[in-house]
């Protein structure tokens, strides 16, 4: 899987193209992936990483002025749909039904661009939601430098259990546009699986549960015979596979399937969350995305007019953290505004992780969950130049990161301050 990977990341990072410019970026501070470091300068030539530390000097270099800012990896999120745009404009299902394909990656491309401009350099897009391979498409305009944006990874059309998924709601010969593709037991799945890998997919992505229980609470939808199925199939071409789960039983099964990462996980237990940490399984818990939806619904935002739904993700996160569970930094974007996406970093500090965990989580911790940590994510000789500064210190003060004003992308400046 890892050799896979490395090869995929390659191409993904546009190696070829890199820029044969030479910078000397001279910021306050570095943050590295991992520490702080005062004083350091940063080296970039030929689109990489060629040297960082204290009191460097580059003859011939175009010097970069960060006088007064933090300089980092660029930001990763985990967790995007870049052909989704905000349901307070447009509902999920009006979305999936109402929107042509052509519209929906417009859209999408407005959405890259507003990404890359916030600092966002890398997205793994988890489900075209309706659009069958339009990610794959897209990815590939960005990898010919035909559109601008983050570099991606996707997942194409989720997996979903046969009458678990929508939009529901219509009589039984209407013929309804699913957000994501059926498929059921031995056969039916891995025929699925080859055929999402056949059409591109970076990442495989089954709901392991979903909102279909009597009263339409989570429940889940595949057995672990088949989810070990989904697993051992992708990971044959060395693809890995993320989860959707919101109950403890559906966490429990896409773990011992083995999954890799799990989307959203409310109503994970203690012990399930422990049995994560020793597994290496991460969590992404997706907070901004509840804490939208729940503005949309008329909340001020106020922590004691809180709803249930972002008390529940108080106490998950506080589960997760007591573990020591993995965690992502994966926001659900596309429920809210793109380019927004430093919101999920805000909220993980405020939901008790520290703000070094969290700038960790973005970078260095979401490069290696991603199997890309050998090429992006980390301040180091040899890395892809993916850098963006921001005024201030966001180790005191992680909301500096909503004002990113320098983003370089494989070496190449696409915003300067």
């Amino acid at each position: 899987m890892k050799q896979f990977i490395a090869a995929l990341s390659c191409l993904t990072l546009m190696c070829s193209a890199a820029q044969a410019q030479t910078y000397l970026l001279t910021p306050d501070r570095v943050f590295d992936g991992t520490r702080m470091q005062a004083g350091w300068a940063v080296q970039v030539e030929g689109g990489r990483i060629t040297a960082a530390g204290p009191a460097l000097t580059a003859d011939g270099a175009e010097i970069i002025d960060l006088a007064g800012m933090t300089l980092m990896p660029g930001l990763i999120d985990a967790h995007s749909h870049v052909l989704l745009h905000p349901y307070d404009e447009t509902p999920w299902t009006d979305q999936v039904l109402k929107e042509s394909e052509a519209e929906r990656v417009a859209r999408a491309t407005n959405h890259l661009r507003a990404t890359l401009m916030a600092g966002f350099t890398t997205l793994r897009d988890l489900g075209s939601e309706g659009a069958a391979y339009a990610d794959v498409g897209l990815k590939q305009a960005l990898e010919k430098g035909v559109i601008q944006g983050p570099r991606l990874l996707v997942a194409g059309p989720a997996i979903v259990a046969t009458g678990s998924y929508g939009p529901k709601g219509y009589h039984d010969r209407a013929p309804v546009l699913l957000g994501a593709v059926e498929a059921d037991g031995h056969d039916s799945l891995i025929a699925e699986v080859r055929r999402q890998i056949g059409g591109g997919a970076d990442w495989v992505k089954v709901y392991a549960d979903y909102r279909w229980g009597p009263n339409g609470e989570a429940r889940p939808t595949f057995s672990v015979a088949e989810l070990k199925l989904i697993v051992e199939t992708a990971g044959s071409s060395g693809r890995p596979v993320v989860a959707h789960a919101g109950s403890d039983e559906g966490m429990r099964r896409a773990i011992e399937a083995g999954v890799e990462t799990i989307e959203h996980g409310d109503a994970g237990s203690l012990e399930t969350y422990r049995l994560m940490a020793r597994r290496g399984v991460a969590i992404c818990p997706t907070l901004a995305a509840v804490e939208a939806i729940s503005r949309y619904r008329g909340w001020d935002g106020a922590v004691e007019t809180a709803p249930a739904r972002v008390a529940v993700k108080h106490e998950q996160m506080a589960r997760a953290l007591r573990a020591k569970t993995p965690i992502c930094a994966g926001s659900d974007v596309g429920v809210f505004d793109h380019g927004d996406n430093a919101w999920e970093l805000e909220l993980m500090t405020r939901y008790g992780m520290s703000a070094i965990d969290a700038l960790n989580a973005a970078t260095a911790g979401n490069a290696k969950l991603l199997h890309l940590d050998d090429e992006i994510g980390s301040v180091a000789p040899g890395m892809v130049a993916d850098l963006i500064a921001a005024p201030g210190d966001p180790s005191l003060d992680i909301a500096t990161l909503r004002n990113v004003s320098f983003v370089m992308q494989a070496g190449e400046i696409v915003k300067r301050p």
